[in-house]
């Protein structure tokens, strides 16, 4: 039987956006299909645009999707149950009025007194003044108690340590650390998830994690498409910001930590705030920054990033960034890792990429050079973990090949793996902080990348053009 969650409100502050439409609702509704939702839910979208129950539902109905196994007919019986559920109030981010509206069209749908949980889908700048507004009328000046209430807020958190400093203290005046769930989607993704268990569950690679064995490691995020669509946020952050400090540096800290000595989300946090901590902070001398320009692919002309209408003619906003980091510890000095983020490149993939030594036994030198070990943890598309090994070709003659280990998500398991919002939510709703970043963890990420930050900005840096479809700086 599936673990049943108490009755409870997920009220979604900016239930307009594209990321309502098109991550939390289909993940909310592939929740509720299969019965992980409570039996007594209400899921209520709270934002400025002019809408009713009625054109709320109309508008989120084009993306529920049945990625489970149900019939067509149970699909869409599925459908409209869910879509009772959900209900939309219109109003300010910074109006008590509106959230006092809020809080009487709950007490009206019958589940005032029950367990809540607020998803901020809105940009950083709106956190405080909706958390401010929640604060005065859902809590009556008290920090959030049970039932409980919990606050999600997505990514960027800040712009820097300071800015981001400043937010964590706002936030603290409003809702306890422990109610405050900062999602990176990127550590819900299914193979993120098996990293520990692959380091630590697995005899066979723990031993040689460290820098004896190990020659670099290479953490790397490129998508094939540009900022169209979103130039106009993207301009005020770049790369570095929008990938490298949050996915990039999670996943380092989930590579590099050290064993933890239980999986509660504390012990995990610890360790990796204590790798996070002994990373060098990134200066000029170790990154590459770039930025696309226009060229022609399959003769269609792609356009370079300053020819988006939202970006300025004379942006050094980076959409490329190629950093290498230092780690000051026992397990990893002296083994470099190569972070990589760019958007308009050749392809679209997420990858970590472990490069062991190569064999220095001289009984192969007649085979030429040999290439070294690796290990591959494919995030996507086409999830797998592959061991890339030397085995000799069959055959009367004695020529060596690489070969791969291929475990191949796809193939190896019959089970759908689940998109990473639906796994969060389902954890904030149980409690489960394990997949979320905590104040200490945001706070040793940005020191590591805000030196440089400052830098490109203070002495206006000027990005390496790259061609569009490319690989990125040459």
């Amino acid at each position: 039987m599936p673990y049943r969650l108490k009755p409870c409100n997920i009220v979604i502050i900016g239930a307009s956006g594209d990321l309502t439409r098109r991550k939390l609702i289909p993940a909310l509704f592939s929740l509720y299909c299969n019965d992980l939702l409570p039996d007594q839910i209400a899921i209520i979208g709270f934002a400025r645009s002019d809408l009713d129950d009625l054109k709320f539902r109309d508008t989120i109905v084009r993306y529920l999707t049945c990625r489970y196994e149900l019939e067509q007919s149970k699909c869409h019986e599925k459908m409209n149950e869910f879509l009772n559920k959900c209900f939309y109030v219109c109003g300010n981010y910074n109006s008590i009025d509106s959230f006092i509206e809020l809080k009487d069209r709950i007490r009206e749908i019958g589940f005032s007194e029950e367990n809540t949980l607020f998803y901020m889908a809105v940009p950083p700048s709106i956190f405080i003044e909706s958390a401010n507004s929640i604060h005065h009328t859902f809590t009556k000046g008290n920090k959030l108690q049970n039932p409980w209430s919990r606050i999600v807020i997505e990514k960027p958190f800040g712009r820097d340590s300071e800015s981001s400093k400043k937010l964590i203290n706002s936030l603290s005046e409003i809702s306890d650390e422990e109610q405050i769930y900062r999602i990176d989607h990127y550590l819900g993704k299914e193979v993120i998830q098996n990293v520990m268990i692959l380091r630590f569950a697995n005899l066979i690679f723990e031993p040689l994690w460290n820098n004896r064995f190990i020659d670099s490691i290479s953490i790397s995020w490129t998508e094939k498409i540009g900022c169209e669509g979103r130039a106009g946020y993207f301009d005020n952050y770049g790369i570095i910001r929008d990938v490298m400090q949050n996915h990039l540096l999670q996943i380092v800290a989930l590579v590099g930590m050290e064993k933890p000595e239980n999986f509660s989300a504390e012990c995990i946090c610890d360790k990796k705030v204590e790798l996070l901590k002994s990373v060098n902070s990134i200066d000029l001398d170790n990154i590459t920054v770039g930025q696309y320009a226009n060229s022609t692919i399959n003769g269609k002309n792609e356009p370079g990033y300053l020819e988006d209408p939202d970006v300025p003619d004379d942006s050094l906003t980076e959409t490329y960034a190629k950093a290498t980091l230092a780690i000051n510890n026992d397990r990893w000095k002296g083994v470099p890792f190569y972070l990589t983020a760019g958007k308009a490149m050749s392809t679209s993939m997420t990858e970590i990429r472990i490069s062991f030594k190569k064999i220095s036994n001289p009984i192969f030198n007649s085979h030429g050079e040999i290439n070294s070990n690796s290990l591959v943890i494919r995030v996507q598309p086409n999830e797998a973990i592959e061991l890339n090994i030397i085995n000799k070709l069959p055959g009367l003659d004695q020529q060596l090949e690489e070969a791969k280990l291929n475990l191949h998500y796809a193939s190896a398991f019959q089970q759908i793996v689940p998109d990473a919002y639906e796994r969060l939510i389902l954890d904030v709703l149980r409690g489960d902080r394990n997949l979320f970043i905590r104040a200490e963890e945001l706070e040793a990420s940005w020191n590591i990348v805000t030196p440089v930050l400052n830098r490109l900005e203070q002495e206006k840096i000027k990005p390496e053009f790259y061609a569009f479809g490319s690989s990125g700086p040459i």
